[in-house]
């Protein structure tokens, strides 16, 4: 039976909502709140995805929110995958597919890919991980130790973290090992 819930965007009138059920109080009224950021924190197993999901839901459909203004963040890619999933049962595949689901690092690079111009980059960039970069670093120093390459990857590293561009790391560069840091960071 559907139960009524006052909407704060719809001028406090009064919303006639399709059951949710297998949900408890709290999860509804987490689902339904709309009054300022809300904290979910719950143990593996118990409901929180699903209280997400079921919140898009309530947001779209019930209250009027256009799906490209939402977004959901996740730590891992399978936990996007599954709410999208998720989502993707509740909500019109049209309405799914406007929604940002996404893990925090996607959202991201999705972001500066957009924004690739005015950050001086190319659309598209190429990411790095720690394997790629070390490779790298190792072609340039002409080495396979696995010691120098992480302190020549730590001396970029804080280059990078004190704002210290490439060629001004070379100018920097006081020994044999921030050379060679400086002529990879350089390439």
């Amino acid at each position: 039976m559907p139960y009524a819930h006052p909407c704060a965007l719809c001028s406090g009138a009064l919303l006639f909502l399709r059951p949710m059920s297998g949900l408890n109080p709290q999860q509804r009224e987490a689902i339904h709140y709309l009054d300022g950021p809300l904290l979910v924190l719950a143990g593996a197993g118990s409901g929180k995805t699903r209280v997400i999901t079921q919140k898009i839901a309530y947001l779209v459909e019930d209250c009027g929110f256009q799906p490209r203004n939402v977004a959901a963040i996740t730590f891992t890619n399978k936990a996007a995958k599954e709410m999208q999933e998720r989502i993707g049962k509740l909500l019109s595949k049209g309405v799914a597919d406007q929604l940002q689901i996404s893990t925090f690092h996607s959202l991201g690079v999705r972001i500066m890919r957009e924004e690739a111009k005015a950050l001086g980059y190319k659309p598209r960039f190429s990411i790095f991980d720690s394997a790629d970069c070390a490779g790298i670093i190792g072609d340039v120093a002409k080495t396979v130790d696995k010691g120098t390459l992480r302190h020549l990857q730590s001396i970029i590293s804080n280059w990078k973290n004190a704002l210290i561009s490439p060629e001004a790391a070379r100018q920097l560069a006081s020994n044999d090992h921030e050379v060679l840091a400086a002529h990879a960071y350089l390439s």
